[in-house]
């Protein structure tokens, strides 16, 4: 069973940067495609990036610009720099397989982005 643990969310200002963690342990990381997801209070999760196994990314409209999904495949891990963050990025963000993803494992806890004006 793959598990998938987030980290690095945080309290900010409008404007300011974030960088997201995940790490990915009993799966074959590299060839996966991976995905980071958000879900906002009394909102449906949604897919904000991903990147496929061969490092190519894919981002939502509303964070193209301003998001970057990188992978280091020797660490298992998947990250997420978000820059000029809007309070509307508030939520829990998880990380998970892509789009045609080979797995998928179990969601994590998360980890929350909150975003003040």
């Amino acid at each position: 069973q793959v598990q998938l643990v987030e980290s690095g969310g945080g309290l900010v200002q409008a404007g300011g940067s974030l960088r997201l963690s995940c790490v990915a342990s009993g799966g074959i990381f590299s060839i996966n495609a991976m995905g980071w997801y958000r879900q906002a209070q009394g909102k449906q999760r949604e897919l904000v990036a991903e990147i496929s196994s061969g490092g190519i990314p894919n981002y939502a409209d509303s964070v193209k610009g301003r998001f970057t999904i990188s992978r280091d495949n020797a660490k298992n891990t998947v990250y997420l720099q978000m820059n000029s963050l809007k309070p509307e990025d508030t939520a829990v963000y998880y990380c998970n397989g892509g789009r045609g993803a080979i797995w998928r494992g179990s969601w994590g806890q998360g980890t929350q982005v909150t975003v003040s004006s």
